[in-house]
């Protein structure tokens, strides 16, 4: 099975050709198709490459399927003996992309 390990937004992901991943939003309407270069190791059946510290050779074309949030995160303050509570919820936003195809140059 195909997979690559990608830089987006500073995070680092694992994608499977032809399979569903959640990333920090990305700004581009649902339905485009946009590619991925910052490859950092790419494996297939027969082969592997580690990127130093990307790779030139390989990019990497995925489609934005959907855009959404996620569940709600809590965030409780308090300050013992001091009166002092805050709560704050906040959702984060996320992508749905799918891996369409692995490019060899």
């Amino acid at each position: 099975m195909n997979y690559a390990i990608v830089n987006i937004q500073g995070k680092q992901f694992k994608l499977f050709e032809k399979k569903y991943s959640y990333v920090p939003k990305i700004i581009v309407e649902e339905g485009k198709k946009i590619i991925l270069n910052k490859v950092l190791f790419f494996s297939s059946e027969k082969e592997s490459y580690l990127g130093t510290p990307f790779l030139n050779n390989i990019i990497i074309e995925v489609e934005i399927l959907q855009h959404l949030k996620g569940k709600k995160i809590i965030v409780f303050k308090k300050k013992r003996r001091k009166g002092y509570k805050v709560k704050k919820g906040v959702r984060p936003h996320f992508t749905k992309i799918k891996v369409i195809s692995f490019i060899k140059k």
